[in-house]
């Protein structure tokens, strides 16, 4: 028996892998084919943190927290062949999903890119599904990434898991309606209603973990060593916004909030999602779901004023004289928008908020000062339009 952890060398999943490992005495199986080293370069950008190889970070795993039960697949999930492998040979008993092309910029770029995305995406989630299903491992705990992106921006609070519908003097629960706005959101909206159809005609208990914008550097695990330290990226197409402001403030150019900026948008720590998602991966079997759960992975809305004015006090800290602007907003979106959503069943998983934002924008610039330099070469790459006049 084993975990598998997909996607395991991305921002969220290699540190979900050690925190996993460093929970249980099974083997953890790390899977991935370095798409996402591939599309960043295609870009012409680069990860702020040095990203060691998969052999030094595994070989790191081991040196420093003593974690001899780690081992490494290279393969695409795309591919039904590699995944009925993965699962004859492993015979996991929970599989952590994060594999995916997870940036919405990069899937808006063109049809090709679009298309990319949506096959990748959605064609290795279907693929661990069936392959589950087809192979007899249909009590493997099956926990994928989606993203609270899903929801898009309703003006009612947004529940964890379904609503209930009224017609007629009649109820039912159904699914919360997708409202994507990217080709990359859309394939994690078909993903959510995939997840939800393998539990009804498979039975496989499915957790699907609506991760909102994920900040932050370090976890406990990755802290000790650089070998193991995550992929940190910064430029307009995979770095996050509190990502990008953070490397603006370190760079020295001011923090360019669009519009009045005061709409509110869902965040979580790195450390919080890595948390959460290693605590479903250990669970004993009647710790986790026999069903199909949301989690909406959220620690706290933030508004993009309120997260650059933290960003620029935090700022001070470090030396950096930040000045927070507002320029003409090229997006049609409300700038406004305040943003409700249940995490309650999520908070109950982690059990408590391990970092605030004010502490991960700390931990951020700590770690970006270190690689100033790296910043700064490769500024083109986050600059917004307005600063590149």
């Amino acid at each position: 028996m084993s975990i598998l952890v997909t996607g395991a060398d991305g921002y969220i999943g290699w540190p979900t892998a050690l925190r996993t490992a460093n929970r249980t005495d099974e083997r953890v199986v790390l899977v991935d084919n370095f798409g996402r080293r591939e599309w960043v370069a295609s870009v012409g950008a680069r990860s702020a943190t040095p990203v060691a190889s998969m052999e030094e970070r595994l070989e790191a795993a081991e040196d420093v927290h003593g974690l001899r039960n780690l081992s490494f697949v290279e393969g695409d999930l795309t591919d039904r062949s590699v995944v009925d492998e993965l699962l004859q040979v492993h015979e996991p008993r929970a599989v952590v999903h994060t594999a995916a092309q997870p940036s919405a910029p990069y899937s808006q770029v063109n049809g090709e890119r679009a298309n990319f995305t949506q096959h990748n995406n959605m064609q290795a989630t279907r693929n661990l599904a069936f392959g589950l299903a087809e192979n007899d491992r249909t009590d493997a705990h099956l926990v994928e990434t989606t993203t609270t992106g899903i929801y898009g921006a309703p003006a009612f609070p947004i529940p964890e898991g379904g609503s209930t519908m009224y017609h007629e003097g009649q109820q039912d629960e159904v699914p919360f309606p997708a409202m994507a706005g990217s080709w990359y959101h859309m394939t994690k909206s078909h993903d959510a209603a995939n997840l939800r159809l393998a539990n009804t005609q498979f039975g496989i208990p499915v957790s699907d973990v609506r991760t909102a914008i994920t900040y932050g550097t370090e976890t406990e695990e990755t802290r000790a060593d650089d070998r193991l330290k995550t992929r940190f990226d910064f430029d307009y197409y995979f770095g996050v916004v509190a990502h990008r402001f953070c490397a603006q403030a370190v760079a020295g150019y001011p923090l360019t909030v669009y519009g009045k900026g005061q709409q509110r948008k869902p965040f979580v720590s790195l450390e919080d999602a890595v948390e959460g998602l290693a605590r479903l991966a250990t669970g004993d079997a009647g710790d986790r779901p026999n069903d199909h759960v949301v989690y909406n992975q959220v620690t706290r809305p933030i508004s993009i004023v309120d997260m650059a004015e933290t960003i620029a006090e935090v700022g001070d800290e470090f030396d950096l004289d930040v000045d927070v602007t507002h320029v003409e907003n090229p997006r049609d979106e409300d700038e406004t928008h305040q943003m409700e959503i249940e995490n309650a069943r999520y908070m109950d998983l982690i059990g408590e908020q391990a970092l605030t934002f004010e502490e991960g924008v700390r931990d951020v610039l700590e770690t970006l000062t270190r690689y100033r330099e790296t910043i700064v070469a490769h500024e083109d790459r986050f600059l917004p339009d307005v600063l590149e006049e």
